[in-house]
């Protein structure tokens, strides 16, 4: 870890629920985390596969990871990058998550430009670009004993409504039952709040992961975040059904949204 006396925290309100005081300290502990599994990994496989995520919070976590402080200590060559979810808008749009990537960290870093590998949102036939995703893990990654492809680690991060990725309250796979039983691998729902389709992950390939972070910051995710962790909410929330069993779930977040966690 570096620089662990540079912020107060954590604080671990419930088992892996770490409470940082602000989202600057939630982006230095993720950027923290990020450097130890890709020496673990990279040390003990030979490679380190993550998946990022948009949104404020990564935004700073990219800075961070493409910063003097912390951009020598990763072996980028032996780091493979993918995204959860992504919106279909081209790479270079404002909107969209790798886009936001690529100004933030990948322009910054020697990464090979093989080792990154982004969902094409963009293209007009969605579901063959899912079909594509699919393929580009399957080709990179290693199976798990279900047979789903296993990261070393996926950021995610949370709406105030609990949806995760581009996994929305009920819109997870209309009419598919479970949505943690589905044998797809990525998906394009659409997303009536925003009346457009998306690109996402599915819970079995979040499900999967070795790691799953959270990244959760500000007071209006403090009732979902509640939600989640307590696992209250009945149909539950899609982040909720992120539980990573046969791996580890964390959360990092800021006092705000941990407010109701907070005796």
């Amino acid at each position: 870890m570096n620089n662990t006396n540079a912020f107060p925290g954590p604080r671990e309100v419930r088992p892996g629920v770490l409470v940082y005081p602000d989202l600057p300290g939630v982006a230095r502990a993720a950027a923290q985390e990020f450097v130890k599994l890709a020496g673990r990994f990279i040390a003990t496989h030979g490679m380190f596969h993550a998946a990022l995520s948009g949104g404020n919070t990564p935004a700073q976590l990219f800075r961070l990871l493409a910063s003097d402080e912390f951009r020598q200590s990763i072996n980028w060559a032996s780091t493979h990058l993918y995204w959860s979810d992504e919106r279909c808008v081209p790479p270079d749009h404002p909107d969209s998550n790798f886009g936001m990537a690529q100004r933030e960290l990948l322009q910054h870093i020697s990464i090979l430009p093989g080792n990154i590998h982004r969902m094409k949102a963009e293209l007009p036939d969605l579901d063959r670009a899912a079909k594509d995703y699919e393929d580009t893990l399957r080709q990179n990654l290693p199976l798990n004993f279900e047979g789903f492809p296993c990261f070393d680690l996926i950021f995610l991060g949370m709406g105030p409504d609990g949806h995760t990725a581009s996994l929305f309250p009920g819109a997870l796979f209309p009419g598919c039952g479970d949505p943690r039983q589905t044998s797809d691998w990525v998906i394009t729902p659409y997303v009536e709040k925003f009346q457009a389709h998306r690109m996402s992950l599915t819970l079995p390939i979040l499900n999967a992961a070795r790691e799953v972070i959270f990244l959760v910051t500000g007071a209006d995710k403090a009732e979902s975040l509640r939600s989640v962790i307590e696992g209250t909410r009945n149909p539950p929330l899609p982040a909720q059904l992120v539980t990573v069993p046969n791996g580890r779930r964390v959360f990092l977040v800021d006092e705000s949204a941990a407010s109701l966690l907070i005796s």
